[in-house]
Formats: structure tokens, sequence, C-alpha cells
């Protein structure tokens, strides 16, 4: 099982693709309490035109669990952890949510950083309502529940062995409570917006529509602050919109981050 360290801390991640690749590789951050299986539909589209690395974060599955609260400072160190053990110099970041914040704290902390991607973000702590989020991963009708909270009713109707199969997921690689409070206690001091102008790289802001988890119009003023990002809407679906609009979210983060790789060798 790969693993890096940091300190005493192990930290699970699980890397595919063309370590050898002339592009820079795409590192996935998950929300609160959710496992590296959160980006299944990306890693799959990613993984040969870029190498592709996903870790859980300390708390989560087969990381450690050190006792908390955490600290966003925490979670950069981890992912510079995790990039030193993969001998990388410098990534593409997708995050969500918590992992959204990880993504702006690093980028403006390291130089590790090319390009971020950010799904459900917002540039301060209390625009985030994570709380449904949650659920016990031995308890699988709360899990279904939570699902339904960051999924539209359309897709948990006609996609229900999907809803099964991230169900099965959530119960083997989730946070426990413990796990999932000690992670989200690092927004409860995030405040970007005095520093968002020190975060110069290209960066895409998506956000569901119907996100009640973090208001749209939070992300919306992310990517204002931020001095090259963008906002991308997607339309009718929640929090976890890039699950049930992968392929549109898969289009538009390949075309973005082949740009920026492209834009990086000229």
């Amino acid at each position: 099982m790969p693993t890096a360290s940091n300190g005493s801390v192990s930290l699970y991640y699980s890397r595919d693709g063309d370590a050898a690749a002339d592009t820079a590789p795409v590192v996935f951050i998950s929300d609160a309490g959710l496992g590296g299986w959160l980006w299944g539909w990306q890693h799959a589209a990613l993984t040969g035109p870029f190498e592709t690395i996903a870790w859980d974060l300390r708390g989560t599955g087969r990381s450690d669990a050190p006792s908390g609260p955490y600290a966003l400072s925490d979670f950069v160190a981890d992912l510079e952890a995790v990039l030193s053990e993969c001998d990388v110099r410098s990534a593409h970041l997708v995050g969500c949510g918590l992992g959204g914040a990880i993504a702006l704290a690093a980028a403006r902390s390291t130089s590790r950083v090319e390009t971020l991607s950010l799904f459900g973000t917002a540039a301060t702590g209390d625009a985030f309502s994570l709380e449904s989020l949650f659920a016990p991963p031995d308890d699988r009708d709360a899990i279904r529940e939570s699902l339904e909270t960051v999924l539209s009713a359309d897709f948990v109707a006609s996609q229900p062995d999907v809803i099964e199969g991230m169900v099965d997921w959530r119960a083997d690689g989730d946070a426990d409570r413990a796990g999932w409070e000690a992670q989200v206690a690092a927004l409860e001091e995030f405040d970007a917006t005095d520093w968002l102008v020190e975060v110069t790289q290209p960066t895409q802001v998506f956000h569901g529509s119907d996100d009640s988890l973090v208001d749209p119009d939070a992300g919306r003023d992310l990517a204002r602050g931020l001095p090259r990002g963008e906002f991308e809407v997607l339309e009718s679906v929640g929090h976890l919109g890039f699950v049930e609009r992968s392929r549109d979210v898969n289009d538009r983060l390949l075309g973005f981050l082949e740009s920026e790789s492209q834009s990086a060798d000229s």
C-alpha cells in the first residue's frame, strides 16, 4: 500500500498513469470525510492524458487519523508530503469543498501548484455548511440519505446502481465522526478574502446551481476575487455535480488542463 509520511502521520495515496509524462500530474483532493472514491469519474477520464494522484485526507480511509482538530496548514503539509514522495515538483490540483480550500491554501503557500479546479468551494469557512455530507460509515441508510442532499432527485431516482456503488465506497472508506469533525474544524478560521489576490494560478471555479452546502453565489464571489479565476455553473445539480455531469465536467477539465499545459510549455 503506497503511503507518504508527514512526521508521524501516514497518508495513503494511489497513483496512476505515466509518471514520466512531460505534463504535470493531476492531484485530487476530496471533500470532508470522503475518500478518494469521490473522483472515480474524473480519474478514469484524466488518467492517460495525465498522471493522476488521489490521497485520503488525514482522518479518512487508509490514512492515519491523529487526534484533531486539524488545521488547513496540516493538510497543505500532507499534500506536500505526498508530492515529495511521488517526486512531483508541480501539479494541477482538483478539489471539492474542504479539498478546494486546501487547494487554495496550497496555491498561496507553495510553489508546487500550476492550476486549480475547484468544485463547491468558497473563500470563507462560514460559507460552508457541510453537516449533511456526513454519514456514519456503518449506517447504509444514513449514507443514502446523505447522498440525497448532494445529488439531484432525478439522478438518485434514475441511477440506483450508481447510488448503491457510492454507498459501498463510502461504507468502506469514509471518515468516522471523530475524523470528520477534526477535518471540518480546519474551515473555522478559513478566510481567504484578503489573500485571494496572491493566488495567481489559472483557476476554474465550478459550482452546481442547486448546491445546498455551499451557496453558488459564494463560488461566484470566489472566482471574482481570484486574479485568473473563471466561474463555471453546472445547471440543476448539487454539491457533487461533477459526479452527475461527469462527461461535461471531464471535457471542460481536459480542455482547461491541456490548454494550460501547452501554455506552460511554450
